[in-house]
C-alpha cells in the first residue's frame, strides 16, 4: 500500500487492491457487481467513501473467510474473530489480520509517551473480553509498554438484557460483582494504568478503600466502551481522580480499533480519527449531508486498511462536529452520546 500520508493516494490504492480479482476479498468482488460505480476509477479520496452502501449489517451473518483479502494468499496472519457488542441486535463479526493489530497497536501506544506515563507500570482492564476486541488489544499494550496485564471480564450483553427486561436489581448485582473482582486486585497488586468504562469507574469511586488505591498508585485512567459527558469528565478529572490524566478511546468493532482523545484541555472529550485508516464524518442522518462545526449529528465511520474495507457506517452515536487537526482528514468527534433508537432497537449502554 501506499504511503498513508497522502491520504487520497492512499484510498485510490486500496480501491485496487480490494476490487481486482487477484487480491480483494470474495465479499466485496461479489458486492462491486450492485455498487453502480466502479471503485477503482470512481473512488479517487476519503470523501468519496460516501458513495458506498453501508454494508455493515450483512456482517451478521457472513461467513467471515470471505472479509480475508486474497491477496494475502496464505501467508495471512490471522490474529482472531471479534464479535460488535450487540447494541443493537445480533452482533456483527470481523476478522483481524496481524499487520492492522500492529498498526493499531502503535496508534494507540503514541499518547502515552506524551502524557508522560513510564513503562513498565501494570494495567489493569476492567472490559469485555471472549469474542470482543479490546481486551486482547489492550493485553497487547500493556506488554509493549512492559507491564503485567491484569483483567477483570465483562459481558457487556448480558447487562443489556437484564437492563432491557427490567431486571436492573440483576443488573446492579453483576456490576457489583465486577467491583468485588476488581477489588482483589486493586487492594493486592501495584496497578498503574487502569483501562474500563465510565459506568464502571462511577461503582469503583464508591468505594472509599478502592478509591484510596487508584488515587495511590494508578499513573493513567484509560476510558471508553460507554460515553462521558462533559460534566462527568470535569467531576472525575478535578474532584473523583484529581491529579490522575483521563484519556479516552472512542472504540468501535466496524472501525476494527479505537480513535484517541485529543491530548490537552478542551470543553468536551474530542476524538481525532486515525486517518486515512480511520476517519469520521459528522452529518444530519437525514440527508447524509454533514452539519456545520460546532454542531450535533450522527457519526459516520471508514475503516481502509490493506485487510479489511468498512466503509459509510452510520454509527449509533451522535457527536458534535470539530474541525480535524492539520492534515487529518475527515471530522473530529465532541460530546459522544448514543442515540436512543438505531435499526428499530432501543439504545442500551450498560456498563459497555
Amino acid at each position: 500500500m501506499l504511503d498513508s500520508n497522502d491520504a487520497d493516494a492512499y484510498i485510490r490504492e486500496a480501491m485496487r487492491w480490494h476490487f481486482d480479482p487477484e487480491t480483494g476479498s470474495p465479499f466485496w468482488l461479489a458486492q462491486a457487481a450492485s455498487l453502480g460505480f466502479d471503485p477503482r476509477a470512481d473512488v479517487r479520496s476519503v470523501d468519496d467513501l460516501r458513495m458506498f452502501p453501508n454494508v455493515v449489517d450483512q456482517l451478521r451473518d457472513i461467513r467471515v473467510e470471505q472479509l480475508i483479502p486474497r491477496g494475502y494468499g496464505d501467508s495471512a496472519e490471522i490474529v482472531g474473530v471479534y464479535d460488535s457488542g450487540g447494541t443493537t441486535g445480533a452482533p456483527k463479526r470481523v476478522v483481524f489480520l496481524n499487520d492492522w493489530l500492529q498498526r493499531m497497536i502503535t496508534h494507540m501506544l503514541e499518547p502515552l509517551d506524551r502524557l508522560g506515563i513510564p513503562l513498565g507500570l501494570n494495567w489493569l482492564g476492567i472490559l469485555p473480553t471472549g469474542p470482543h476486541a479490546v481486551g486482547h488489544f489492550i493485553g497487547l499494550v500493556a506488554r509493549a509498554r512492559r507491564g503485567l496485564m491484569y483483567t477483570v471480564d465483562m459481558d457487556p450483553r448480558w447487562v443489556r438484557k437484564l437492563i432491557a427486561s427490567g431486571q436492573q436489581a440483576q443488573a446492579d448485582a453483576y456490576v457489583e460483582h465486577l467491583v468485588e473482582q476488581s477489588s482483589h486486585v486493586l487492594l493486592s497488586q501495584e496497578v498503574g494504568v487502569l483501562m474500563t468504562t465510565p459506568p464502571m469507574l462511577e461503582r469503583l469511586a464508591r468505594r472509599e478503600d478502592l478509591l484510596a488505591a487508584i488515587t495511590r498508585s494508578v499513573r493513567l485512567i484509560m476510558w471508553g466502551g460507554a460515553h462521558m459527558d462533559a460534566d462527568t469528565h470535569d467531576l472525575f478529572r478535578n474532584e473523583v481522580f484529581p491529579g490522575i490524566p483521563l484519556h479516552g478511546v472512542y472504540g468501535s468493532t466496524m472501525i476494527m480499533g479505537g480513535a484517541n482523545q485529543r491530548l490537552g484541555d478542551t470543553e468536551f472529550p474530542v476524538f481525532d480519527g486515525f486517518g486515512p485508516h480511520i476517519t469520521f464524518r459528522v452529518v444530519d442522518p437525514a440527508t447524509m449531508e454533514p452539519v456545520p462545526y460546532g454542531t450535533r449529528g450522527q457519526v459516520v465511520t471508514n475503516h481502509v486498511s490493506k485487510s479489511m474495507l468498512l466503509p459509510n457506517n452510520l454509527e449509533r452515536d451522535t457527536a458534535i462536529r470539530v474541525a480535524a487537526p492539520s492534515g487529518q482528514p475527515g471530522d473530529s468527534l465532541a460530546d459522544l452520546a448514543p442515540v436512543q433508537v438505531f435499526g428499530d432497537e432501543a439504545v442500551i449502554e450498560g456498563v459497555y
